[in-house]
């Protein structure tokens, strides 16, 4: 990897697509540190009720199956994890404008991030003469995420309803991604994503989005917001 010129980097995908590898990878070749975007989201959670805030809780609320994925369809599932991830835009926010009050590099890595808070996460940098990068790993093969489930968590059993949401969920990801002028990087084939990887890093940051949706962000960084139907 080039010398770091970035501050914050923000990397996001799917579940089980291999991020936590990449995140610690590009922060152990350039000092930054890691922050686990889950660990943001598992204190919202546990702040909240699905009665105060159910767009939060719709995978623990009162009514959800242990293992929604093998119960709901993936439709379902991909449609309300979708709306979680957009619930969690201001927390993303949040992360991003703390990181920015103090000058130590680091790497934020979650599924829920989306590419609508990434964008502007990339203007909020730029508008503060901050140096914010986002890059999204997509894997859009569900068995190839099934095996990466069986590899990491050989107790979970059958995983193929996951990894078929995850495969969902990924498209997705890269499509906005790609809406925002984010760079999206195919996690395969394996022996050479580290340096696709570095190369998408170290180009020049863009998130302004192609398509205009209707309404500015109201967060001072000028690119729209996007929420899905």
């Amino acid at each position: 990897m080039p010398k770091r010129t970035w501050e914050l980097v923000l990397l996001g995908g799917a579940s089980g697509v291999g991020k936590s590898v990449a995140a610690a990878r590009i922060a152990g070749a350039t000092g930054a540190f890691v922050v686990e975007f889950d660990d943001v989201v598992a204190a919202v959670q546990e702040l909240t009720t699905a009665e105060q805030h159910p767009a939060l809780h719709h995978f623990d609320g009162p009514t959800a199956p242990e293992r929604p994925e093998d119960t709901w369809p993936p439709e379902r599932v991909l449609e309300l994890q979708i709306a979680t991830a957009e619930a969690l835009e201001p927390a993303a926010l949040g992360v991003v404008r703390n990181r920015l009050t103090v000058p130590v590099p680091a790497v934020v890595e979650g599924d829920y991030l989306t590419p609508a808070v990434c964008a502007r996460a990339v203007a909020l940098g730029r508008s503060t003469g901050r140096d914010v990068r986002a890059v999204f790993l997509h894997e859009g093969d569900a068995d190839r995420i099934a095996a990466n489930y069986a590899a990491r968590e050989p107790a979970g059993g059958d995983q193929t309803g996951r990894a078929e949401v995850g495969a969902r969920y990924s498209h997705w990801l890269a499509d906005e991604a790609r809406r925002y002028a984010l760079p999206v990087v195919d996690c395969r084939p394996w022996s050479t994503l580290a340096d696709r990887l570095d190369a998408a890093l170290d180009a020049a940051p863009s998130g302004t989005p192609h398509a205009a949706p209707d309404a500015a962000a109201a967060d001072g960084t000028g690119v729209p917001s996007r929420r899905a139907p």
